[in-house]
């Protein structure tokens, strides 16, 4: 980015940051096993074209004009875990529900596979709506009491673009799952390693892209045509009623329309927390490379873990349902190496997923300094304080994934449902705190350069 040619506000410095979290929106990577090695490196391919693309958007100061929402509405970055959270709460979530209901043997027939597609579609666009909705108040709220300021106009299109990026997206994500997890049974491959962090990834980057553009054209409106933003919330809250009355009728998308509230609108207040912390990091120069590496670490930790809670919950599927007694389903907190050690299978699999952390940000952190984004240099102190954070997180995600989705089970509660929104926005939280202490600690230790703590 050229040289301010004055002094530059928190938040312009705020704005400047939004090209580098776009270019991170298709870092976010699916770490998982397939017997397709040509499938996993065409989707691979499509994730890092996307991300070609977005590295595109104007980042110098002569061109920021095209972004002025994230310059003069920054609670918009507090938008972006809670939405970004949604392919937690929703998105993966379903996907969850999805794979399990496809191992078991309940999408065998078309009339069943058409009742599963109809009831969770319409289920998650409810989901979705609500949330969004609630995400904008949220970032409202938290944009207002560190600055004491409140907009009415800025208000309205956070709610716009809040709720229609939570719906499209949703409504997107949603039809590729379906895809993606029919396409799986029939080519013999178990949803549980493929569809979630499919989801993950295509999540970050369709929400971050949704985001983006909705919100720099419904800002684009605020003076000429004011009506637009209160008229975009209204339609979406309009068809709210429509997929109630379709849920309601699918009697598994019904339990989770009266009682799977709780997670989601949890889930969302833990990540717009995190969003908190990327609002106040970014626009510090000490923090400079926050934007670009928040998503990356938050969608490592967040596909691998969705992955282990997905393959518990089939697990324990498979020897009955949620509440039964089962010497597979203990009660306890688990210890940390029966978690990691065991024989189990998924312990097994915990393991395999917390070796590939390293690899899978190395990978993306070659892939950042390619893309010269960041603005950060990537030495060596910094490598490893990073890596540090993303293993830190992943273990302990790993470990409380072991822990709830077991304890979930044995309280009469589908840890597909209920596990992921938890896990996934705890992710977000941990990730995005152990980042902004690494490069605290790195700003204090003086590893500054002419991007870190400068």
């Amino acid at each position: 980015m050229e040289p301010a040619a004055g002094p530059v506000s928190r938040k312009e410095a705020a704005g400047a940051a939004t090209a580098n979290v776009l270019s991170a929106a298709a870092s976010s990577p699916a770490p998982f096993q397939q017997r397709s090695v040509s499938f996993k490196e065409r989707a691979s391919q499509a994730v890092w074209e996307a991300a070609a693309i977005l590295d595109t958007v104007p980042s110098c100061k002569t061109r920021m004009k095209h972004w002025d929402v994230f310059k003069y509405v920054t609670e918009v970055f507090i938008l972006v875990p809670a939405l970004l959270g949604l392919k937690g709460n929703l998105e993966m979530t379903l996907a969850s529900r999805l794979s399990t209901a496809a191992n078991i043997g309940q999408m065998d027939t078309p009339k069943e596979l058409w009742k599963m597609i109809t009831g969770n579609m319409a289920l998650i666009q409810v989901q979705a709506t609500v949330v969004g909705f609630l995400a904008s108040i949220a970032a409202v709220i938290f944009g207002w009491i560190p600055d004491g300021h409140f907009s009415l106009d800025h208000a309205v299109l956070l709610c716009a673009s809040s709720v229609a990026t939570a719906f499209i997206a949703s409504l997107v994500l949603g039809m590729i799952m379906i895809g993606v997890i029919i396409g799986s049974r029939k080519m013999g491959i178990n949803p549980d390693n493929v569809a979630t962090p499919i989801a993950a990834s295509l999540g970050d980057l369709i929400t971050l892209a949704l985001l983006s553009g909705i919100s720099w054209g419904l800002y684009k409106e605020l003076e000429s045509k004011a009506y637009v933003n209160p008229l975009v919330c209204a339609f979406f809250i309009a068809l709210l009623p429509i997929w109630i009355i379709i849920a309601k009728k699918n009697a598994a998308t019904r339990e989770v329309l009266y009682s799977g509230w709780e997670p989601v609108i949890i889930a969302m207040a833990i990540s717009s927390v995190g969003g908190l912390i990327l609002d106040r990091t970014v626009s510090d120069p000490n923090f400079a490379g926050m934007a670009v590496f928040t998503p990356v670490i938050n969608g490592v930790g967040g596909n691998l873990v969705a992955v282990q809670a997905s393959r518990i919950s089939t697990y324990l599927h498979m020897s009955g349902m949620p509440g039964e007694s089962s010497e597979t389903a203990p009660r306890k907190c688990p210890s940390p190496c029966s978690t990691f050690f065991s024989s189990d299978v998924n312990s097994r699999s915990a393991r395999v997923l917390f070796l590939l952390v390293v690899p899978g940000h190395l990978v993306f952190l070659y892939t950042i300094s390619s893309m010269q984004g960041g603005h950060t240099t990537l030495t060596l102190i910094f490598i490893v304080f990073y890596m540090t954070a993303a293993l830190l997180q992943v273990l302990i995600l790993l470990y409380i994934a072991d822990w709830m989705v077991h304890w979930m089970w044995g309280r009469d509660l589908d840890p597909d449902n209920f596990s992921i929104p938890y896990l996934t926005a705890l992710g977000d939280l941990i990730g995005t705190g152990l980042l902004a202490l690494s490069f605290h600690i790195l700003w204090l230790i003086g590893d500054r350069d002419s991007d870190v703590g400068d």
